[in-house]
């Protein structure tokens, strides 16, 4: 039990990482300034991680489930006729 709370910890601080230089980036392109697009993506940052640590969760989801597809994900195809396959 210790070794997975060990990795979520590590998945956890390198999703922080990833995330925090991402908006950093798309903060930079965006504002202009990079002291105020690292106060920006500092405050985003934490606010995801320490305030609602669920929404990594299901960002990690999300982007999940996009990887493989919601109709692979579900099982669905909306644009086919029934009883074909």
């Amino acid at each position: 039990m210790f070794w997975l709370a060990s990795l979520m910890d590590s998945v956890e601080t390198a999703l922080l990482l990833w995330i925090l230089v991402w908006v950093f980036g798309w903060a930079r392109e965006n504002l202009g300034s990079d002291k105020l697009a690292i106060l920006f993506a500092l405050i985003v940052v934490y606010l995801t991680f320490y305030q609602f640590p669920g929404l990594i969760w299901l960002m990690v989801a999300l982007v999940a489930v996009s990887a493989i597809g919601i109709g692979t994900a579900l099982g669905l195809n909306p644009f086919r006729e029934p009883g074909l396959r």
